[in-house]
């Protein structure tokens, strides 16, 4: 613990930390029921993250009506409040109230895949339910667990601490050396690269159809290590009161000769879970960034999303006009 972390900038952070500590002990569903009510609270507050979530929701669920992705605004905010509880559950709950809460389906895939004497990659996503489903898997796993250093340092270093605490060892993001060795051993490593990445290896790959930065390194590491990959995701219950985490199948022939091809399959499988619990994807996220000066900024101008709708509709007319016969 460094000294500087008692600095006056981080009080509202140990107080916000010790709030929820406090807290912990009470039933889950008063915990839920705090943070729905605290989400709610917070939405009309917190502008910038709300319009962020906006447009990320108007960019990605165009299925959806203005209505419905309003809708989906506050149910959001609501499962961000609920997160936080559920962190604190996480970092500070007994293994008895977690096994209450979980259930992990697909566990046969990670042992099959270590009888065989291969470590496994579990590629996740930035969902609400991140704390309390890397959580559950160290109760049934020796897990290792990739993060990503916070900006806040106090944040940080009880992330780094709890995670070093309950799983086998956490690793942060950049630590490529500690990744590789621990997959080349034989063991499981959980892995969340859905965030916009533009470092040293990154390529432009669709979500939702929207080319955006993306880390596309996971082939080269299952390639180099030749672990399984597996997709892991969970999703908090419709009544609040279970979390469900789904281990699916090996991901058909990966690596494959591209990683930028790789990377769209995994995508897909995102975007498949979001439309099946769209509150509960991480929306605040500034998710459509580019490698150039040429990409659009979406969160920069109100006609951002028009302008990408228009966009998107002038192609697809274009296709349409391709794809007739000529003289229609």
């Amino acid at each position: 613990m460094s000294w500087r972390l008692l600095a006056p900038r981080y009080w509202p952070t140990w107080l916000g930390l010790a709030l929820l500590r406090v807290l912990e002990p009470l039933p889950h569903s008063v915990h839920l029921a705090m943070g729905r009510g605290l989400g709610r609270l917070l939405q009309p507050l917190l502008r910038s993250q709300a319009r962020i979530a906006q447009r990320n929701l108007a960019l990605c669920l165009t299925e959806r009506s203005d209505d419905e992705r309003a809708a989906i605004l506050q149910q959001h905010f609501a499962s961000l409040g609920c997160a936080l509880f559920e962190t604190a559950v996480a970092w500070w709950g007994a293994d008895e109230l977690v096994r209450r809460l979980t259930t992990i389906s697909g566990l046969e895939h990670v042992e099959r895949a270590q009888r065989a004497g291969r470590g496994v990659l579990l590629l996740s996503a930035h969902f609400t339910t991140i704390e309390i489903g890397c959580r559950a898997l160290t109760l049934h796993l020796p897990l290792n667990v990739m993060y990503r250093p916070t900006k806040n340092e106090v944040l940080g270093a009880m992330l780094a601490r709890n995670r070093n605490r309950q799983a086998r060892r956490a690793i942060p993001r950049d630590d490529v050396r500690t990744l590789i060795k621990a997959l080349k051993d034989g063991e499981v490593v959980w892995y969340a690269p859905d965030q916009s990445y533009r470092k040293k290896g990154a390529e432009m790959v669709p979500f939702f159809g929207i080319a955006a930065a993306t880390n596309t390194a996971t082939s080269r590491i299952a390639a180099m290590t030749n672990a399984v990959v597996l997709p892991y995701f969970v999703e908090r219950a419709p009544d609040g009161r279970h979390y469900r985490g789904i281990i699916g199948a090996p991901l058909e022939d990966f690596p494959s000769d591209s990683s930028s091809a790789d990377a769209l399959s995994f995508n897909r499988l995102i975007e498949a879970h979001v439309r099946k619990v769209p509150e509960q994807y991480l929306w605040i996220h500034r998710r459509f960034k580019g490698l150039d000066r040429d990409y659009p900024n979406y969160y920069g101008r109100r006609s951002a999303v028009a302008k990408a709708r228009r966009a998107t509709a002038a192609d697809q007319a274009s296709e349409a006009d391709r794809a007739m016969p000529p003289g229609t």
